[in-house]
């Protein structure tokens, strides 16, 4: 289920700021950061993006 698109005109990277990409709709929900330099990838767990730089996947 996609997050409102409200919410995620509002939600930046908490690590460099940048947009994020929504993939919630995904098997593994996530919300990637669209920084060149970050592109890290937060979860979202029950519907709730869970923005914190500890819970979120480092780039492959």
């Amino acid at each position: 289920m996609p997050l409102e698109a409200g919410l995620l005109e509002i939600l930046a990277c908490p690590a460099c700021h940048a947009g994020l990409d929504d993939r919630s709709a995904a098997e593994s929900p996530e919300l990637v950061c669209t920084g060149t330099d970050c592109g890290l990838a937060y979860p979202v767990r029950d519907g709730i993006p869970v923005l914190l730089v500890d819970e979120a996947r480092r780039p492959a």
